[in-house]
């Protein structure tokens, strides 16, 4: 299995997203509740916590899936209120457990984003994205044909063909069989590096936050209790229980 070896970004490394007591209530249930954090370039943050914690409800604010009862968010010092919510999931792009692709071609689900940018990506650009995640030739396949981690993989380089800022992993291995999860970790890692891209990462799996992350967060109860949880701490508090 692939592991992030560089060492955390200094201090004084720029923040990308900072969230300022962010707070989501739903029929007087309080799936995020004041969560303050701040994640600076080329971090790679591994959020863990029990099933129900509220990671996932977090990442679905940070895109604006979901809306805030109350506090704010930002994005390279940008009230993301004031950015179209289809350009803030373009700078924010968000890769689920599973791969919910477009009916259609392969092909078809790399060009959606840009051209709802006024953009047409060349057959050559879609290849050159293809073949960066292993896909090479697969442009005219039929999605509803494709495999679960070759369908994941679609799903990566249609995040990527937006040349997003900010990657949002949503238990994004967690459906595939352990061959295909290590490819999609290894790419992942692959792609992060060369982009210089900063990630937060959900995932029920402490062997991956360990294998992945430059900080690990822990989430209980809608709160982020810790934010640079060190791997002993995680394996005395059993965390993911």
């Amino acid at each position: 299995m692939p592991e992030i070896t560089e060492s955390r970004p200094q201090t004084d490394a720029p923040p990308v997203l900072e969230t300022r007591h962010l707070r989501r209530e739903v029929g007087g249930a309080v799936l995020v509740d004041d969560v303050t954090i701040t994640v600076t370039q080329g971090e790679v943050v591994t959020i863990v916590g029990p099933s129900g914690a509220g990671k996932s409800s977090l990442l679905r604010l940070l895109n604006r899936l979901d809306e805030p009862s109350s506090g704010e968010i930002f994005l390279d010092g940008q009230d993301y209120r004031s950015i179209p919510p289809q350009a803030l999931r373009r700078r924010a792009g968000m890769l689920m457990q599973l791969a919910y692709l477009f009916p259609g071609t392969v092909n078809d689900n790399i060009r959606f984003g840009p051209r709802q940018q006024g953009k047409d990506l060349t057959a050559a650009e879609i290849e050159d994205l293809l073949a960066r995640v292993g896909l090479s030739n697969f442009g005219g396949r039929d999605v509803a044909k494709l495999s679960g981690g070759e369908a994941q993989r679609v799903a990566l380089a249609r995040t990527l063909a937006n040349d997003p800022e900010l990657l949002l992993l949503d238990e994004p291995t967690s459906a595939l069989d352990e061959s295909a999860k290590a490819e999609v970790e290894t790419l992942l890692v692959e792609i992060m590096h060369e982009r210089g891209l900063t990630c937060l990462w959900v995932t029920h799996d402490l062997a991956q936050a360990e294998r992945m992350a430059t900080r690990i967060m822990l989430m209980e109860k809608g709160k982020i209790v810790h934010t640079d949880l060190s791997k002993e701490e995680i394996h005395a508090q059993s965390v993911l229980s």
